[in-house]
């Protein structure tokens, strides 16, 4: 069995909320495929943690992630097979993860890491943050399903422009297109992003959230007519269970809910 090292993600709960850090700020949390290893053992030990409802991602020091690390793109360049390559399917692991994942995205964030940053619900930006696909400008094309997430984000029109021009786009832009959904300054935003995930973790149902990024992934492959069926089996189903109960009387009775949680992917 491959051992990894644990301190290249790091992983610590503040109360519902878990925080996943990548952790080489040394290379701007540049992507190894041991960092992957890592990141997905971590997504799926908050995912199994009943105490977790919801996670938030983060970079240590100045960067989010600067994308896959230069010394494997060098080698792969040379000839060189990666030990542990990297699998699309793990790229978009992390849309499958049945609880809400945001991202708090301090700095640099591009290539492979673009393409994690794409698969959280819900994406804060610390002010001055630097986006970029940079595939087109390595000789490589859009990556591990970025080209099917990222105009379901931005639209048609500007995943073009980024994924074709490769250009560095500031946190102002970024939220202006839709990339990220709020811009705050650096020193706020783990205080902003843990506020927003702390508010989610105490206040909605972990099954709600389960099933609503569910609707939101499967109503892309829907039509209209599809997606009212799904949506109102889905909500007969709803309607009998204890948490429709719990959300119901929590609020007559004006006391925080007690949700049950959420400890699977299914």
């Amino acid at each position: 069995m491959t051992q990894h090292r644990s301190d290249v993600v790091l992983y610590e709960q503040r109360g519902h909320v878990a925080v996943i850090t990548l952790n080489r700020p040394d290379r701007l949390n540049a992507w190894t495929a041991e960092m992957g290893a890592r990141y997905w053992d971590l997504l799926d030990a908050a995912t199994a943690d009943p105490t977790v409802r919801a996670i938030v991602v983060t970079g240590a020091g100045r960067g989010f992630c600067a994308g896959a690390d230069m010394d494997l793109l060098q080698s792969i360049g040379a000839g060189d097979r990666p030990t542990e390559p990297v699998r699309d399917e793990h790229q978009t692991y992390t849309i499958g993860v049945p609880k809400p994942v945001i991202g708090a995205i301090n700095g640099a964030c591009a290539g492979l890491g673009l393409v994690q940053a794409t698969m959280f619900d819900v994406r804060f930006a610390a002010e001055g943050a630097k986006f970029t696909t940079a595939f087109g400008r390595r000789g490589l094309i859009a990556e591990h399903g970025i080209a099917w997430m990222l105009p379901r984000i931005v639209g048609h029109a500007n995943a073009m422009d980024l994924l074709l021009s490769a250009r560095i786009v500031l946190a102002d832009e970024a939220q202006q297109m839709g990339l990220v959904n709020k811009v705050v300054p650096a020193t706020t935003l783990m205080a902003e992003t843990l506020a927003y995930a702390d508010d989610i973790a105490e206040h909605v149902a972990p099954s709600s959230m389960r099933v609503i990024k569910r609707q939101l992934t499967d109503g892309w492959d829907f039509d209209l007519e599809a997606s009212n069926r799904d949506t109102t089996a889905k909500m007969i189903h709803s309607l009998g269970q204890p948490d429709f109960k719990e959300g119901v009387q929590s609020f007559v009775e004006r006391r925080p809910p007690d949700f049950t949680p959420v400890t699977d992917r299914d």
